[in-house]
């Protein structure tokens, strides 16, 4: 995928949040996660939009500080203007853009930005339809690609809480693509590669089902072979930031 596809992502799963805001209400619980309304969720995504393009628009060498999240009653009309501004600077940021990410595989900041907020925000509009019992479909492309972004940039970090000892194994098997995933989870890292292997646990299903099995949204549709154990460390310790 490249930042034009990335954009199209982003524009139509931002205004497809806002809808799903607007229908729920602000009050209404978020059951993906859990303690929050409609109203947290849409705050904290327009924080996240504002301070990424803030990042894009003012090619900062460090990230910026967090903007407020403010939680009033035009909360949904904020997110779609915050949105905008963010489309807009990912559109009119040059290829070359030099700005700080924090994934080390990232092709280019420009893309690396516009990736990492398509992926943001069709997250989050899982969570805001999942407030009217509804989910939303992706096409494989974009789940396959949100996979990799989660497997090979979030996960290949040194740092986070999903570890093991004794080490433990996960194949991400997506039936619609042709791409398969290898984890080990060690005891102070994990390690990730393309192909196929014997591991202690396959996930198998469509890249979509599967893109929302590891972002910890839903299991519908994912088959588990072998060790549930391993699904259990997943949904306990899987948890990303930047």
């Amino acid at each position: 995928m490249d930042v034009d596809d990335y954009l199209i992502a982003l524009t139509e799963h931002g205004r497809a949040l806002a809808a799903a805001a607007d229908r729920a209400g602000l009050d209404a619980d978020v059951p993906t996660c859990p303690g929050w309304t409609v109203r947290d969720l849409v705050a904290h995504t327009n924080m996240v939009h504002r301070w990424a393009g803030e990042s894009v628009r003012s090619a900062l060498a460090a990230p910026p500080p967090d903007p407020e999240q403010r939680r009033g009653d035009d909360a949904v009309e904020r997110y779609l203007a915050g949105h905008a501004e963010l489309v807009g600077a990912l559109r009119d940021a040059p290829d070359d853009l030099d700005c700080w990410t924090f994934l080390a595989d990232a092709a280019s900041p420009r893309r690396f930005w516009a990736r990492r907020q398509a992926h943001e925000t069709a997250m989050h509009r899982v969570d805001a339809e999942a407030a009217l019992g509804a989910r939303p479909s992706f096409a494989a492309e974009f789940a396959a690609d949100g996979i990799a972004e989660l497997l090979e940039g979030f996960y290949a970090r040194p740092r986070g809480r999903l570890v093991s000892d004794p080490p433990v194994t996960l194949t991400v098997a997506p039936r619609d693509v042709d791409e398969r995933w290898h984890v080990t989870i060690g005891p102070d890292r994990r390690t990730v590669v393309r192909g196929d292997a014997a591991a202690d646990c396959e996930l198998r299903g469509s890249a979509a089902d599967l893109y929302l099995f590891l972002w910890n949204r839903s299991s519908d549709g994912v088959t588990v072979d072998g060790s549930e154990s391993v699904v259990a460390l997943w949904r306990e310790k899987a948890r990303v930031s930047w």
